[in-house]
């Protein structure tokens, strides 16, 4: 039973829906906008997006946000930090430098990105601290199982 005197904790979801719906978003324009390449999905012309969405790529790949070829995903904080702390060299290397939507893209992409390794850690140390997980596991990196959907 409850303890009334217990404060309450309550989970804000709204959040997290609205930036996977951003994310699903910005996945289909990304389709859009890619012409149909028999040889391949390479881009005609290399980009700073492209750069951007490949560094972000890693960062959410391990994280557990993409699963690998065997539909696991993979939770690698340290490299996920790397791949973070890489976008955050660009910004400081590119300031006065870009465009309003690369400065956004670049901002945009960061926040949300540091949100959701912020989440991600914090429920692996909870998982750590309850014995789900080892101190071994977390620093070189495990799968936690199947991707839903």
């Amino acid at each position: 039973m409850a303890d009334a005197n217990q404060p309450k904790i309550i989970v804000d979801d709204d959040w997290k829906s609205a930036a996977r719906a951003e994310k699903e978003k910005l996945a289909q324009t990304e389709a859009a906008k890619k012409p149909s390449d028999p040889a391949g999905d390479m881009p005609e012309k290399p980009s700073f997006e492209h750069l951007v969405s490949l560094l972000a790529s890693q960062a959410l790949m391990y994280l557990g946000q993409i699963p690998d070829q065997s539909g696991r995903g993979v939770i690698a904080l340290d490299i996920a930090k790397m791949q973070i702390d890489l976008i955050g060299v660009i910004e400081e290397k590119t300031k006065g430098n870009l465009s309003e939507e690369e400065n956004a893209l670049l901002q945009g992409t960061l926040n949300e990105i540091r949100m959701i390794y912020v989440e991600v850690h914090e429920a692996v140390m909870k998982a750590q601290a309850e014995g789900k997980i080892t101190a071994e596991q977390v620093s070189r990196g495990f799968s936690p199982g199947p991707m839903p959907g």
